[in-house]
């Protein structure tokens, strides 16, 4: 254990947090994500027993989102729903993350076919034990560091 950190993050998934580079993204995806086929050949770990939006809270104390980009979240879209749609999960976990966005930021609703195309370039996922259908989200990785001096 360690003090000032969150215990649902793991030694590898701290690991993993702190491998992450600039804009990388992080898949945190439902347990029904075909995880082991869309992530081939990249680190998949699981956490399983844990909602997402726990597990969201525990990422976002310690990763920061990509502040050069409109859209630093993307989500799935639930199928058969046009943008604005969001499910209950959505609306929480996106409203855990939006205080973290820049005021000309907000999340990214993908249609799901798209957004399995997204994963296919996304650099780990997180499969988590939420249980609640198209409750996947991508994490661009931003920055820590001090303004650029003249």
């Amino acid at each position: 254990m360690l003090k000032g950190i969150d215990p649902l993050l793991t030694p590898d998934l701290l690991k993993l947090l702190a491998e992450m580079g600039h804009d990388d993204a992080l898949l945190l995806a439902d347990a029904n994500f075909t995880a082991m086929s869309l992530g081939a050949g990249k680190p998949v770990l699981r956490l399983p027993g844990h909602g997402m939006a726990r597990t969201v809270r525990a990422v976002a104390s310690l990763l920061p989102l990509a502040e050069d980009v409109d859209h630093p979240v993307a989500y799935m879209q639930v199928s058969g729903t046009e943008a604005p749609y969001r499910s209950d999960l959505q609306r929480e976990v996106l409203g855990l993350l939006a205080p973290n966005w820049l005021p000309r930021q907000q999340a990214e609703a993908v249609e799901r076919y798209a957004f399995y195309e997204r994963v296919r370039q996304a650099y780990a996922i997180v499969v988590t034990g939420e249980l609640q259908p198209f409750g996947n989200f991508i994490l661009r990785k931003g920055v820590i560091g001090e303004n650029l001096r003249p």
